[in-house]
């Protein structure tokens, strides 16, 4: 057992990360952090909730506990750039996406302790789950799955496409994997790109090695697909929508695919 994440652990060869989905922070945290810092805005809505489906999938499925705002999973140890050229939004993050302070002042942090107590233990289990089902099935499948506001100017321009697939520009998963889930995901009324703003984060990356059949993508969808953006509600019906065939018929693919890909 661990405080730092939820596991599920399922019989098919895909794992789902979901590293952004947590709110708690650390206990002397809200006293330090501004009125902003403290609603931890920049969460990953209710992504756990929208894939609890794959439990009945046979997926194992990962979940932080902790905020982004303690330590971002999805980032390198070394909190080196992910997108040169790029705004980014760092290891220990001191402002939200919407340029606001997290923090009153400049609170030290201890970035090492950080990555000690919460973000190797995480990445611990990543590593474990996927040897484990490699040993299993001959190939692990990794999904890291995330969501976020339509409209992050820091970030993007304009309105995010609902539905944005990242395989590293298809070095993090083979090809013809890759191209069954995005048929499958963006076949329907969701706009979609492939490797365009997001081409998957630190998981996708330093996880995805198909030539040795360990194959990692990212999802990251828009939140209009699925809540309301203004109060953070779980919608329902927009849930249903996304999740029947936009979700879960990739990874219901994935889970059934035990064999090893040729690429």
């Amino acid at each position: 057992m661990s405080d730092v994440f939820d596991f599920h652990e399922g019989d098919s060869p895909l794992l789902i990360s979901i590293p952004h989905d947590g709110r708690e922070l650390t206990p002397d945290a809200p006293t330090a952090m501004t009125a902003a810092g403290r609603q931890i805005p920049d969460t990953d809505w209710h992504v756990a909730r929208l894939y609890a489906f794959a439990r009945d999938l046979g997926a194992s499925i990962l979940s932080a506990r902790y905020s982004r705002y303690v330590v971002d999973l999805n980032r390198p140890p070394d909190d080196s750039s992910l997108y040169q050229g790029k705004e980014g939004t760092g290891l220990c993050p001191h402002h939200t996406f919407s340029g606001e302070p997290i923090y009153e002042g400049t609170p030290e942090i201890d970035i090492r302790q950080r990555l000690d107590r919460y973000w190797r233990p995480y990445h611990d289990k990543i590593a474990d789950t996927l040897a484990a089902l490699h040993d299993r099935h001959g190939l692990a499948l990794l999904w890291d799955a995330h969501s976020i506001a339509s409209r992050v100017p820091m970030l993007f321009d304009g309105s995010l496409p609902a539905l944005n697939i990242g395989t590293f520009g298809g070095r993090s998963c083979g090809a013809d994997r890759a191209q069954a889930v995005v048929d499958v995901a963006t076949a329907g009324p969701y706009d979609s790109v492939v490797n365009a703003r997001f081409k998957g984060g630190y998981i996708t990356r330093h996880y995805g090695d198909p030539e040795n059949g360990i194959h990692a993508l990212q999802l990251e969808l828009a939140q209009r697909c699925y809540m309301d953006e203004e109060t953070t509600l779980y919608d329902e019906s927009k849930a249903l929508q996304l999740s029947l065939i936009h979700i879960s018929e990739p990874t219901r693919h994935i889970c059934l695919s035990r064999m090893p890909s040729s690429a």
